[in-house]
């Protein structure tokens, strides 16, 4: 004799942890959605490891189920250059709203990468015009946010929307960074877009930090010190920038208009662009 199976009671619905991780592909997004906590924003930024040009960071929210219309979308670091532009127009075309922030290596030597990462995320979500329902982020949480929100591990690759946005920042820095070649050929922005490759550090060596570096990062800031050069805005050193310095200058460092004060010991607005998406 078969036994019945035993009725399963439904799961009740529990509000997401504050960080999830996102095996399933676009799975979160779309199970937001179809519990009414839509419209999803997803946020991603691009150039928090550059030592120079600006940090710009994009919020997006797609169509419900128009992940099936992008078909090349994923994380930004896994597409070709020509790839991305592709899907960056794709993602112009199609998305429900978007916004692209772009914040200076000015702020950052001010307040930090920390410091303007979290608040640029917070500025690309005030920046829609579409009030989001839920609010997704790449990889960290963002206090702040004006929506329900939590932070997805790795979540580029597995949240359409936080895809669409890495795509969108990551396109607007690389035509900023192509367009700061042109004025700054010395340093070859247009080819490491002002990460610390080896041939970016040669020519930083070379050169001198140029007003577009982070004068805030050790090695922007140690090379500076070398040339007998200072920082032509207010600059707020790293923990082991500052100590580097003070050893090798034994004494201390001065930045023009201000005291130079410490900075959070990882080095983890508005500009111009070239970049073609709307830029608040």
């Amino acid at each position: 004799m078969t036994l019945p199976s035993p009725r399963i009671p439904a799961e009740p619905l529990r509000p997401p942890r504050a960080v999830v991780r996102g095996e399933l592909f676009w799975g979160l997004q779309g199970a937001l959605e179809r519990r009414g906590l839509g419209p999803v924003a997803g946020v991603d930024e691009a150039g928090a490891g550059a030592c120079a040009g600006p940090l710009v960071v994009a919020s997006c929210v797609l169509r419900p189920g128009d992940a099936a219309r992008l078909p090349e979308l994923t994380d930004s670091k896994m597409l070709t250059a020509k790839a991305r532009d592709r899907v960056y127009d794709r993602v112009l075309q199609r998305a429900l709203d978007y916004s692209v922030i772009v914040i200076p290596s000015e702020q950052v030597d001010l307040l930090g990468i920390r410091v303007m990462n979290l608040e640029g995320m917070r500025r690309a979500v005030a920046g829609l015009r579409t009030h989001p329902g839920y609010v997704l982020t790449d990889g960290f949480p963002v206090p702040g946010i004006p929506a329900p929100n939590v932070a997805v591990i790795k979540g580029d690759r597995s949240v359409a929307s936080i895809a669409a946005a890495s795509v969108l920042a990551k396109v607007t820095r690389d035509r900023i960074m192509a367009g700061l070649h042109e004025e700054l050929p010395v340093y070859g922005f247009d080819v490491h877009k002002g990460y610390s490759t080896s041939d970016h550090l040669a020519a930083l060596s070379e050169h001198g930090p140029s007003p577009v570096h982070r004068w805030s990062y050790t090695n922007v800031a140690t090379v500076a010190l070398a040339h007998g050069v200072t920082a032509p805005h207010p600059v707020v050193l790293t923990y082991a920038a500052l100590e580097n310095a003070l050893e090798k200058a034994g004494g201390p460092v001065r930045a023009p208009g201000r005291s130079v004060g410490k900075n959070e010991r990882s080095a983890a607005g508005a500009g111009r662009t070239r970049g073609g998406a709307r830029i608040s």
